[in-house]
């Protein structure tokens, strides 16, 4: 029997990684004299003068929203979405402002929408920022009968000259980990073939995403932080890699950390540990890159050092 994988299930990281300079062409087509960066950030940057610089990310939930629904956990799914969005703005230093969130269904539920809503404001509430409004759609024809989905955006701002992009990563820079509650909101194609129809244990399955809001408000307090990676789709490698200077590459350490438990419950599945690097957080939500000096003084655990070399990410026991 094959062992388990995120493209048997249904999903193609390939593809995905092939479609990406295709979108890149149309971005870049659009680009005007306010924006900031080049394509590919957890959060597009864009400077309306004034010195801030408005940082966005629109993300969705993807299909652990089935998961959700089924196991009544809506609430927990809108708060889940919302950190999700939060918690990519914050990788550029930026404070969030505003949240915007998209609901659409065959039909909607209106009890359901409002779980979703107010899922999204208690995470809202915690990182200090505002819903300003959304949209619901009904969509028969386009969504299955009984299935919805959800989609948020948010805004926020960073003063130019603290503005984190990874410019100033160099060797002998340390990483830190910044543990995840579990899968947070990748995976769960994969997760929902493993799972089939039986029943599961959606606190072990379902843990909402963890907003790092203040984990990096102690965290700049403390170090002068150089990068920051949100770890969603791709796991470390495809994240980590994203915020790190050309020629320069990230050596991990994944025996420096525990994981979760949850982890155990796809390794007692029989997912190889090679899928669980590529599609899931391993139970890494977030990483920062800080100076060696700063490392011990930041109270969270070094999972690995920036050296010379290709690669983006390489762990130490490949």
């Amino acid at each position: 029997m094959a062992e388990p994988s995120y493209e048997d299930a249904g999903v193609s990281l390939g593809k995905a990684e092939a479609v990406v300079e295709r979108l890149r062409a149309a971005v870049e087509s659009t680009r005007t004299a306010g924006v900031v960066g080049a394509f590919g950030a957890f959060a597009g940057l864009f400077d309306p003068g004034g010195g801030q610089l408005l940082a966005a990310s629109t993300d969705g939930l993807g299909t652990k929203l089935v998961l959700a629904r089924r196991a009544g956990r809506l609430r927990e799914a809108g708060a889940c979405l919302a950190a999700h969005c939060v918690n990519d703005v914050l990788t550029s230093g930026a404070r969030p402002l505003f949240f915007l969130d998209y609901v659409a269904a065959a039909e909607l539920d209106l009890e359901q929408v409002a779980e979703l809503v107010e899922g999204a404001a208690e995470t809202c509430r915690a990182a200090g920022c505002a819903i300003l409004g959304g949209e619901t759609a009904e969509m028969p024809g386009v969504y299955r009968d009984g299935e919805l989905d959800v989609a948020g955006t948010c805004v926020g701002a960073v003063e130019r000259d603290r503005v984190i992009d990874g410019a100033r990563v160099e060797p002998g820079d340390v990483v830190l980990g910044l543990p995840s509650s579990g899968f947070h909101c990748n995976g769960y194609t994969l997760v929902r073939r493993l799972l089939g129809n039986d029943p599961f244990d959606a606190d072990l399955v379902l843990a909402p995403t963890r907003l790092y809001v203040e984990d990096v408000a102690r965290l700049r307090e403390r170090c002068d932080v150089r990068a920051l990676a949100n770890v969603t789709g791709g796991g470390i490698p495809g994240n980590l890699a994203r915020v790190l200077p050309a020629g320069l590459r990230a050596a991990i350490d994944p025996a420096s950390w525990e994981r979760p438990e949850v982890f155990r419950w796809l390794d007692e599945r029989g997912v190889p540990e090679e899928e669980q690097r590529r599609v899931f957080n391993l139970g890494i939500g977030y990483c920062a890159v800080v100076p060696a000096a700063d490392a011990a003084g930041s109270g969270l655990t070094a999972i690995g050092r920036i050296e010379r070399g290709s690669g983006g990410v390489v762990f130490s026991d490949s």
